[in-house]
């Protein structure tokens, strides 16, 4: 521990602070006391950092998801704020050094220690893995050795500390000697195996004192990781077997800790040790392991490290399977390693798309047939090019914020709502703006556009609303219509369905704004239009507390409002397959006010229009997250960038992916490229296989989205095959291949 530093705080969070115990390129790690005495390790983050909205996002909810880890083995979180000035962390203070550093000082383990690190590493595995992390960085800097045995740290902290670039493509996530297979080839993706592999290189470390794949460069540790045969020479032959099998490149191959915990309580506890003079002789000797700070909880001496954590357990997109299908998958790992250390482009070649065995000129061959024959003609708007434009324009006048700016298509133009104005029309293959219409500020998405015609709120004051419907060509008004203050306006296939402002009697407009035919209002009854399935339905509460009671589904027509089916309370509408209309079913329908709450869904709801019969569908397990319905498969998006796509049909779960990118937009679904598309807040756009959820590609987020990013919710959609998102008050496009 170093004194304070001329600048350093005091105190922080009531904590009084004694000294440094390290910094890193993120934060300074103070040794921190209670006003009871306890010692507590507090990491503060750079001022620059506290800045990123994103950055607070990932923090808060990685504090939420370490705190959820306990155990004798891990250093939990005791105190945090992500949300003061200066966003800082507080975990137990673990007196003792790092492994690299016990190591480096003192040599390798006895066969006693190495048998008491490995129970209690995977113990603490165990631990982290049933909450549904992965640590992601399990290296010997991340391992403090104290009086009762190792502790863990640095988990689910690294992931916020890095923020919005953690995410950005290319960078790598871990540390390149205790990385597994799979990570280098897609660091996103990984399941707890992952672990299990960084685990068994670490204790090779602390048995021999390098790692089982070290090299001369990053660059050919990541080679040796992938397609290398681990250098088990040294290790104690009571350790070989479990080593081995942690060291399988296949993760379903390799134990689970569980079992790695039973294996290292049957080893003997003699204190024979290894012969390091065993190793091979293209090991350089130098360890590939950082040091850490006593009590830090980070192998940088901030907490922050290179690592990360994931609540990601699928194993989607992992680089499995064999010969040259799984060198291709993990090229793409090795790439970005080579971006991270800087070595030349040309080093490349030596694993591209051929076997390892392949000269180089054989491989970069195969990698460019590859990828003329998987090479697909994207069908874009005639012109069209990488835009960004700002849908701003401001007004005089008090500001009516629907906080639902965004856009829809018709053809290859777009009409977009933001603030300041009603609607606007984009060119989708420049994002040229033809014209704005509105003159008092809201921000407002348009209803929709039909033939010829965009449809559009107004509020000409606080008491009143209308529908305009304008010139789809000019922006131009045609005609407009007052409707109930409370109510929507939707289109279905017959017209535009919304509520009379007189009566609250349901009523239709055509496409020239003539009434087309009214139905009767549900006595005593609240109701909200809606379309599923392309047919005119309204969603029906009665008493003075319409969210706390039952739902009553209400079929719409010339002159009828007829009740189809019963539902129950805070029943949500999907939309509808095969005509039938579908709703997720509440776990539980109580209210809970607090922030992160995340209702459960425990089963799907199919209406017969017909009958009135409702069949109940069981999920396999509750879900939670907004739930969108795209053809036959019902996409939840969680707060935290988990997404998990359900079979409408029959409830089963089709995959999961946790993304790490939070905040995300409803999906939409490319049949052609079988992808689906999402946007964030921040105006990051990610791509996932339609079919195993595995990533695709993903973009760097828009350096200045606008100040309405917090604020308004994010769109995504296609225009032809091109990606159009919004984020804050801004529109952008991009290509469906990626950056």
């Amino acid at each position: 521990m170093t004194p304070l530093s001329t600048g350093d705080p005091e105190s922080i969070g009531g904590y009084a602070l004694l000294g440094r115990l390290g910094s890193g390129g993120m934060g300074v790690v103070y040794l921190g006391v209670s006003a009871s005495g306890r010692q507590v390790a507090v990491k503060v983050v750079h001022a620059p950092y506290a800045q990123e909205d994103e950055f607070r996002t990932r923090f808060r909810q990685e504090i939420a998801a370490a705190r959820r880890v306990s155990g004798a083995f891990t250093a939990p979180v005791l105190d945090a704020d992500a949300d003061a000035e200066r966003p800082w962390m507080a975990t137990l203070y673990v007196p003792g050094r790092s492994l690299a550093d016990v190591v480096e000082q003192e040599g390798p383990l006895s066969q006693r220690e190495l048998r008491a690190l490995g129970l209690g590493l995977s113990e603490a595995l165990r631990d982290i893995h049933r909450v549904g992390l992965v640590h992601r960085d399990l290296k010997p800097g991340n391992v403090l050795m104290t009086e009762d045995g190792p502790r863990v740290i640095d988990f689910g902290i690294s992931r916020a500390a890095d923020g919005q670039r953690l995410t950005t493509t290319g960078r790598m996530i871990g540390t390149p000697p205790f990385m597994s297979p799979e990570q280098l080839a897609s660091p996103r993706d990984v399941t707890p195996a992952s672990d299990v592999f960084s685990l068994g290189s670490l204790l090779v470390f602390a048995a021999v004192g390098s790692g089982p794949f070290d090299a001369e460069s990053p660059y050919i540790t990541g080679y040796q990781v992938v397609f290398g045969v681990p250098d088990l020479g040294g290790v104690p032959d009571a350790l070989l077997a479990v080593v081995a099998r942690c060291l399988e490149k296949e993760p379903d191959a390799r134990p689970e800790p569980a079992e790695v915990h039973r294996l290292f309580q049957e080893l003997p506890e003699s204190d024979a040790v290894g012969s390091p003079a065993a190793r091979s002789p293209r090991v350089p000797g130098a360890r590939g392991a950082t040091t850490a700070s006593a009590g830090a909880p980070g192998g940088d001496a901030t907490g922050t490290g290179t690592g990360t954590s994931s609540a990601d357990t699928t194993g989607t997109g992992t680089g499995r399977g064999g010969g040259r299908r799984g060198h291709r998958l993990l090229l793409g790992g090795l790439a970005a390693l080579l971006a991270v250390t800087g070595l030349g482009a040309g080093a490349v070649l030596l694993v591209s798309g051929a076997d390892a065995a392949d000269p180089p000129g054989a491989a970069a061959s195969a990698s460019a047939s590859a990828s003329a024959s998987g090479e697909r003609t994207a069908s874009l708007p005639a012109g069209w090019r990488p835009w960004q434009t700002r849908l701003r324009h401001d007004h005089e006048g008090v500001p009516l914020d629907y906080d639902e700016a965004g856009c829809l298509a018709q053809g290859t133009a777009l009409f977009c709502g933001g603030t300041g104005f009603t609607v606007a029309r984009v060119d989708a293959a420049s994002g040229r703006v033809a014209w704005r219409a509105g003159t008092r500020p809201q921000g407002a998405r348009p209803i929709g556009a039909r033939d010829g015609v965009v449809y559009v709120y107004e509020d000409p004051d606080d008491a009143s609303r209308r529908v305009v419907a304008l010139d789809a060509g000019t922006g131009k008004r045609r005609w407009q219509r007052d409707i109930d203050k409370s109510a929507s306006a939707v289109l279905h296939d017959g017209g535009l369905l919304t509520v009379s402002p007189r009566d609250g009697s349901f009523v239709d407009y055509g496409p020239s704004g003539r009434e087309l035919w009214r139905a009767p209002a549900l006595t005593g009854a609240f109701c909200e239009p809606t379309v599923l399935g392309g047919a005119a339905y309204a969603l029906c509460a009665t008493g003075d507390e319409p969210d706390r009671v039952p739902v009553q589904l209400t079929r719409i027509a010339r002159d009828r409002s007829t009740p189809v089916a019963t539902l129950p309370e805070k029943s949500l509408a999907l939309g509808a397959v095969d005509g039938r209309p579908l709703f997720l079913a509440p776990q539980t329908a109580e209210d809970v006010y607090q922030e992160g709450y995340e209702r459960p869904y425990d089963a799907l709801l199919r209406v017969d229009p017909e009958s009135g019969r409702v069949e109940r569908v069981p999920l396999a397990y509750p879900l939670t997250g907004t739930a969108t319905l795209v053809g036959d498969v019902v996409f939840l998006v969680r707060s935290d960038g988990t997404v998990t796509a359900v079979s409408a049909d029959s409830g089963r779960q089709l995959w999961q992916k946790v993304t790490d990118v939070e905040s995300l937009s409803a999906p939409v679904v490319s049949a052609a490229y079988r992808r689906v598309y999402f946007a964030n807040r921040f105006g990051r756009l990610l791509a996932l296989d339609l079919r195993t959820g595995a990533e695709v590609w993903r973009t760097s987020a828009l350096d200045s989205p606008g100040d309405k990013a917090q604020s308004y919710p994010p769109h995504v959609l296609l225009v032809r095959d091109a990606v159009v998102a919004t984020a804050g008050d801004t529109a952008f496009s991009q290509s469906p291949d990626g950056p």
